[in-house]
């Protein structure tokens, strides 16, 4: 997880960042396990240091959207691998708060999509 770690230094700590009550540390604590071989993937990619950041700024800002919606509807006992496969798909990923434009939001799905693909050829 090296190049990762000196991509993102804080990926470790999101868990942390998303949490609003106690139970979501728990929960982001399983689902940033579900983004760790994608997250490392995307570091050995060859890609830009530019392009593989935004990619784990959206990965960031997909966990954090996650953790709000299992937070609000208590849905703690879902798996997170089984909330983050219903929460990526072909077209993009859920609604993003955060986003204030059509390029950021582009981006955002265009991550999400990537995601998707990843865990579908990793049979997750």
């Amino acid at each position: 997880m090296s190049k990762l770690t000196d991509i993102c230094p804080d990926f470790t700590e999101w868990p942390d960042r998303w949490m609003g009550i106690e139970p979501d540390l728990v929960y982001g604590e399983q689902l940033l396990e579900e983004f760790k071989p994608f997250a490392e993937t995307l570091a050995e990619s060859g890609l830009t240091k530019k392009t593989i950041k935004r990619h784990l700024t959206n990965l960031w800002l997909l966990g954090g959207e996650i953790i709000r919606e299992v937070s609000l509807n208590n849905e703690y006992s879902t798996p997170a691998i089984e909330k983050l496969r219903q929460s990526v798909g072909t077209d993009g990923g859920p609604y993003c708060r955060h986003l204030d434009s059509e390029a950021e939001m582009k981006s955002y799905d265009s991550t999400c999509k990537k995601l998707h693909r990843y865990l579908k050829e990793m049979n997750k």
